[in-house]
């Protein structure tokens, strides 16, 4: 079970997630989407595609851009569409 949380509180937390370059991706449904809100920041990555990113508020604290997930992945990296996965240096992991 790998477990995500910001401030005390879980964001995600699940026993299905997929390692991508030394990243968790959390399955949709594992993670705790009311916490977040849609970031205006977009990457492009060159195997993956182009990034979405979510911006979280625990506490009545933002943090900006803690996680991203592909929404229209290239094949490649189609098994983690809508996947969720943290920056390690903004949330605790715990797996």
């Amino acid at each position: 079970m790998v477990k995500v949380s910001l401030n005390g509180l879980t964001l995600a937390e699940s026993d299905k997630t997929v390692v991508v370059e030394g990243n968790h991706y959390f399955p949709p449904d594992s993670v705790e989407k009311s916490l977040f809100s849609n970031s205006s920041t977009s990457t492009v990555c060159g195997w993956k595609g182009t990034a979405a990113y979510y911006d979280a508020n625990v506490n009545n604290i933002l943090v900006k851009d803690v996680a991203w997930f592909y929404p229209e992945p290239k094949e490649k990296a189609s098994n983690i569409k809508n996947y969720v996965a943290f920056y390690k240096n903004k949330v605790e992991i715990q797996e």
